[in-house]
């Protein structure tokens, strides 16, 4: 049995690290709020632009975009995923990298290519691990996305596949269902279907001003640009819920191994204590 003095150590050890999970909890609740309230203001535009490119795919015009093009033989994916630059929060990223490198395996059987963004240093480290071909990444987002820093990275990927480099761009992200909730997700991000995002069989006749090209380019442009930042912004209110949910679980366990370390001081010492009186008992005797 360890002596009194190590395991008051591991007493005060644990009670140290209580403490920090403990600040760890309250300051991810308090993030936590704003993050939700940052997602869900920005839920119902992403879903009605989304709602509107997809009607889009279907309008009856002369021009089509690019992004609207499906193309048959696909050769070459492009794949964006978001991380946390942070870690601490449960099994947030080990999700939704386990889920993304499941896909990865299936393109590569397939002999597809593949060209990866990786939005958070937990998603960039683990493709550099995994030996993907990382073509953009980003880093150090803090705790609210900026669209200005999101675009750069994501721009590589278009630039990829107007250029036909791929042919398809998938993106991977947590999305938030509830505080104890989180599921990772990945969907097609282009080329834009009225399949994937509800339009429909309806075919749709649009009056464009001034032309067709100029309106469509805006709005296509808009539509990737609302997609990045309701991903990013459902996988930040993901991370500080699951971090605070994490760092309670963490507290509590905490706790418990210090009431049972204080079971086992106890024990130790009533033991210390029987011994010195038998041998004081045993040195009268002997007297």
């Amino acid at each position: 049995m360890a002596s009194g003095k190590e395991i008051r150590n591991k007493i005060k050890s644990i009670e140290s690290t209580a403490k920090i999970t403990k600040a760890m909890q309250m300051v991810a609740a308090s993030k936590m709020r704003k993050a939700q309230d940052r997602m869900r203001a920005a839920r119902p535009y992403g879903e009605k632009i989304r709602q509107v490119a997809g009607n889009l795919s279907h309008a009856l015009t002369d021009y089509r975009h690019p992004f609207l093009t499906v193309r048959e033989d696909v050769k070459a994916i492009g794949l964006i995923t978001i991380t946390s630059d942070k870690g601490l929060c449960g099994g947030l990223n080990t999700n939704l990298l386990r889920l993304a490198l499941g896909k990865m395996k299936e393109w590569n059987a397939e002999g597809k290519k593949l060209r990866v963004t990786t939005i958070g240093s937990k998603g960039l480290g683990f493709m550099q691990r995994a030996g993907a071909d990382i073509v953009s990444q980003l880093t150090g987002l803090g705790d609210t996305p900026h669209l200005e820093k999101l675009i750069g990275p994501v721009k590589v990927q278009l630039d990829a596949y107007i250029k036909g480099e791929i042919d398809v761009l998938y993106i991977g992200c947590t999305q938030f269902i509830n505080t104890m909730k989180q599921e990772p997700i990945l969907y097609q991000l282009l080329p834009l279907s009225g399949d994937l995002v509800g339009g429909g069989e309806n075919r749709w006749d649009y009056i464009y001003e001034p032309d067709a090209k100029t309106v469509i380019d805006d709005l296509l442009v808009r539509y990737v640009e609302a997609m990045i930042y309701q991903a990013v912004a459902e996988n930040m209110a993901s991370e500080q819920s699951a971090r605070m949910v994490a760092m309670k679980s963490a507290t509590d366990n905490a706790k418990n191994v210090i009431g049972e370390l204080k079971l086992v001081y106890n024990k130790a010492r009533q033991a210390a204590i029987t011994q010195e009186i038998s041998e004081i008992c045993a040195g009268a005797a002997a007297v």
